[in-house]
């Protein structure tokens, strides 16, 4: 792994929900957990085994292979990554196995390269707000604005697997952070759970940095960062939480308005609870 103390350490990182047991172990990522366990506001629960979350894959052993497909049960793969990103990291050992299908839904336009800066949400300008949660969170809810079919694509995906499916970008915090929190909005997931879930990838920013610097369309991006800058903040996903509230009526209100029926909705909630 990189040395992260060619990053700042920067200022404490903001504190965090005790830790769960749904971290996934692999030798070849660092931030992979399943929402399994994860209690509904009707009394339900997310059942194991049907939506993981996990920074790129392409560092995946032979046993991490075996873990994802004999244990995890995995079907289907969502990659959030861009074009940009996928010709010049390549995919993941994954890519060849006929029992999984792979779903490309980029957040950004496939048309244009991406920078590392892009990627990795990262403000272009060191003096942009890094720590401001109302900024991180207008940034993500453009992804809805300006993807809506990638979101709305990967959501179906994980509706219709016939057995787990992983939601992953690079780091698996802010482009599969903001997929996961409406996936679990949608199933009826309390809003503190998801921003606790969401704020876990804090817990492994060091190592997620140590997996990034080294690879040349992220490194440069990184390089000056801090471990705190980096990190998932609380109060970013409780303002897209409530903006999706108070625009949309919630995650569901958000997919009636990409065309999704009552039945569709209802297909999403099933796959995640039952």
């Amino acid at each position: 792994m990189a040395d992260v103390s060619q990053t700042h350490s920067g200022d404490e990182l903001p504190p965090l929900q005790p830790s769960t047991d749904r971290w996934v172990e692999l030798d070849g990522v660092v931030n992979m957990r399943d929402s399994g366990g994860l209690p509904t506001r009707d009394g339900g629960v997310i059942q194991p085994h049907r939506l993981l979350r996990s920074d790129n894959l392409q560092d995946l052993s032979e046993a991490d292979v075996r873990q994802v497909v004999e244990v995890l049960g995995v079907s289907d793969i969502v990659d959030l990554r861009s074009d940009t990103e996928l010709s010049t990291e390549g995919p993941s050992p994954l890519w060849h196995l006929e029992s999984l299908t792979h779903h490309h839904h980029s957040l950004f336009g496939g048309d244009r390269p991406v920078t590392g800066e892009q990627a990795l949400a990262l403000p272009a300008q060191s003096d942009r707000p890094v720590r401001d949660a109302t900024f991180w969170a207008a940034h993500y809810l453009r992804y809805l604005a300006a993807r809506p079919d990638s979101i709305s694509a990967a959501l179906d995906v994980i509706s219709r697997s016939t057995g787990a499916t992983i939601v992953h970008c690079a780091a698996g915090k802010d482009r599969t952070g903001t997929v996961v929190a409406l996936a679990l909005d949608t199933a009826g997931v309390p809003h503190d759970l998801i921003v606790d879930d969401y704020a876990l990838s804090a817990e492994r920013i060091e190592p997620i940095m140590a997996r990034l610097l080294p690879r040349p369309l992220y490194g440069d991006a990184l390089r000056n960062r801090s471990l705190a800058d980096e990190a998932p903040r609380p109060e970013t996903m409780r303002t897209i939480l409530s903006t999706l509230d108070s625009e949309f009526g919630g995650a569901p209100g958000w997919l009636r308005e990409q065309g999704w029926s009552d039945a569709d909705i209802e297909r999403l909630r099933a796959r995640l609870t039952t």
